[in-house]
């Protein structure tokens, strides 16, 4: 409504009222009433909302007391699991991108002059360090397109990256993330991405540790886990023989190149 009804005789006993118009900078808002939320605030809660669940689903269905609730009713899928949890993590992906893409708009902030060229040069290198990381992975394993380690034991098996970081496809995903020029939408998915790497990054070690013991451990206090700091590197000697000193795990345990996942 507008302004507070102004009193008006006309006559004995006769009262009329004015009110101010319900739009404008003036206009009247009771004490008690509340902003309603905007379009734009609506849309980034539901992208939150839509974040939120894909990460929740994406963690739980990785989760050991799952797989293996799943494998004392199912069997015969378990082979295949890892192929079926790639295919939904592909497919639960395309509502919140569907959504990131209706509801982008202009870019919050841009990287001014040589900045932007820094920016751009550090995504391409993790670009080319993703791509190189490749060749120490079991990628058939990995995509589910065969069984992780065949029936045979697993060792701890350290990449040069994993000498600098535990956990190198998050570390380089945040660098491809952060060096970009996100709009309201991006930065929201950017700020869920980055907080999910590293509560997956905890949640995936207690898994190696269960699986690689003190050697892990030993692998932890020596190599940060998503930022290089160059005093706290392994040698190529020094991550050998942390190898050779984790017990094998069983076939199908997280391995560090497993670990990003």
């Amino acid at each position: 409504m507008g302004e507070p009804p102004h009193l008006h005789p006309s006559g004995p006993g006769i009262v009329k009222y004015r009110f101010a118009p319900t739009q404008g900078p003036g206009r009247y808002r009771p004490p008690h009433a509340k902003a309603a939320m905007t379009p734009v605030a609506a849309h980034l809660l539901w992208l939150l909302l839509a974040w939120s669940a894909y990460c929740a689903l994406h963690s739980a269905l990785a989760a050991e007391r799952w797989k293996a609730w799943l494998a004392s009713r199912a069997p015969r899928l378990m082979p295949r699991y890892r192929l079926v949890y790639n295919v939904l993590a592909v497919a639960l992906l395309l509502p919140p991108l569907g959504l990131m893409a209706r509801w982008g708009g202009e870019p919050l902030w841009r990287w001014p002059g040589a900045w932007r060229w820094a920016a751009d040069g550090l995504a391409l290198l993790a670009g080319a360090g993703f791509l190189l990381t490749l060749r120490h992975y079991d990628m058939a394993a990995f995509l589910g397109w065969a069984p992780a380690g065949a029936g045979t034991a697993e060792r701890l098996t350290l990449s040069p990256l994993h000498r600098w970081v535990r956990h190198p496809w998050y570390a380089l995903a945040l660098v491809m993330i952060w060096t970009r020029e996100p709009d309201a939408a991006f930065l929201v998915s950017a700020l869920v991405w980055s907080a999910y790497f590293a509560l997956g990054a905890r949640l995936e070690e207690r898994r190696l540790v269960a699986a690689h013991g003190e050697a892990y451990r030993r692998y932890q206090a020596r190599v940060p886990a998503l930022l290089p700091r160059p005093w706290r590197r392994l040698t190529a000697a020094e991550a050998a023989a942390i190898g050779a000193l984790a017990r094998p795990a069983p076939s199908g345990s997280p391995t560090p190149t497993q670990g990003d996942a």
